[in-house]
């Protein structure tokens, strides 16, 4: 077998889109005679600072020759947007069986999705596995490529997508698809299909708003079920599809963590207490402080993230929290939250029970008392909070949410859930 990986020819002004380019690629290989096993697309770490927007690499498996694939693979970098300074293209062609790749090219593909990677680290590795590789710019693409190589070896969860891509006269236009179709299909198919639709808004999250080649995408546990919705989509002609194995919906970014271990650029889960109530800053970007011990990080809602920041401002001080989002310039960014414990009370100034009016105060450590009735109390009492948020996992609406983010409703969640349709 030969695997074929690759990555960074897209751009966020010029348009074009690795998944376009790796479709192509399977054409060819197919047009040289060649059979395609599967077509991975790999979501790297969403903290990169030079990710286009979804970070993703790709890998071909087939069952060309790899100085066939070799050949091949390097034409396609002539489809990159290079244009784009910022567009640095890169192909790692491996001739080997996509389960058997060396360990450290597994381990770079897992170190891909949740940490910040070198390009000369990258190439040390490339040669020490014996892979071709062919590159544009600066070579950062061999980064993605190689991660992209490994991945089958490294992920254990997959998911798919069924892309649907535009006639090339028709890029950089805006993009002509029937949103009534889109919201039938995915509520036909939810939750076998997700992230489709953001239903409270009605907004098809799966119709990108770039100007790259891609009309829209289904994303789902079931290759077949995709394949449906996107067949039931009413829109502008379709010149090409495929569907993709992918660790999108998966939380393979998160690295489990204490309060004091995060670090920027990366994304985690961890656990913590609320310390300071959440605030409402300008741009309606919510903000609250986590700690555990002596630690404490802030937290965020920003204001995409639409109504979760309705659960975010529902939070008390001393609720216990699981939380998971990148943390950046020291602040967590909020993709989903646990609520484990809940404050139940609250303590206030206690009532005389015998008028029923607020006791005042008997002055400096001597407690409360009522003028009318002259009762007495020792200090505040616990009374009982009438909570409206319950304990479970909520999280981001689709129209937030990233690619390799899991949703909730895809199962497997340590407490109930809560999710956003």
């Amino acid at each position: 077998m030969t695997v074929i990986g690759l990555d960074d020819t897209d751009s966020r002004t010029e348009g074009m889109c690795t998944t376009y380019a790796a479709a192509r690629l399977v054409e060819c290989i197919t047009d040289a005679g060649g059979t395609v096993d599967r077509t991975l697309l790999v979501r790297l770490n969403p903290a990169v600072e030079h990710k286009t927007r979804g970070n993703g690499a790709l890998a071909v498996h087939c069952d060309l020759p790899a100085e066939q694939a070799v050949e091949l693979a390097t034409a396609t970098l002539d489809m990159a947007a290079v244009d784009d300074p910022r567009t640095n293209p890169g192909v790692v062609i491996a001739d080997c069986d996509p389960a058997a790749v060396p360990d450290p090219v597994r381990d770079h593909a897992l170190a891909a999705v949740r940490r910040l990677l070198d390009i000369d680290t990258t190439r040390d590795r490339i040669t020490a596995a014996g892979f071709e590789h062919a590159a544009v710019g600066n070579g950062r693409g061999l980064i993605g490529a190689l991660a992209a190589v490994g991945a089958w070896r490294a992920v254990d969860d997959w998911t798919y997508e069924r892309i649907a891509y535009r006639e090339r006269e028709r890029w950089g236009t805006d993009r002509i698809v029937d949103a009534d179709s889109v919201r039938d299909a995915a509520k036909r198919h939810y939750p076998t299909v997700w992230d489709t639709v953001d239903r409270p808004s009605g907004y098809p999250v799966c119709v990108p708003r770039t100007p790259c080649p891609i009309l829209y995408g289904i994303r789902g546990d079931d290759a077949e079920a995709c394949r449906r919705v996107a067949a039931d989509i009413e829109s502008e002609p379709v010149a090409r599809t495929h569907t993709f194995l992918t660790n999108q919906g998966t939380d393979a970014h998160l690295q489990i963590a204490t309060l004091a271990d995060l670090a920027d650029d990366s994304a985690y889960r961890t656990s913590g207490t609320v310390r300071e109530p959440p605030e409402t800053q300008a741009g309606g970007h919510v903000f609250f402080v986590l700690g555990d011990g002596d630690v404490t990080v802030d937290c965020a809602a920003f204001e995409p993230t639409k109504r979760f920041r309705d659960r975010v401002r529902s939070l008390r001080v001393g609720d216990r929290l699981t939380v998971c989002g990148e943390v950046s310039d020291g602040t967590l960014k909020l993709e989903k939250f646990a609520l484990r414990d809940r404050v139940e009370t609250e303590l206030v100034t206690p009532d005389c029970p015998d008028c029923g009016r607020s006791m005042s105060s008997a002055g400096r450590d001597q407690g409360y008392r009522c003028r009318d009735c002259d009762t007495h109390r020792d200090g505040k009492v616990h009374r009982q909070i009438d909570r409206d948020l319950e304990r479970g996992w909520y999280e981001v609406p689709p129209v937030a949410r990233r690619h390799i983010a899991k949703p909730l409703v895809r199962g497997g969640f340590d407490g109930p859930t809560h999710p956003e349709r």
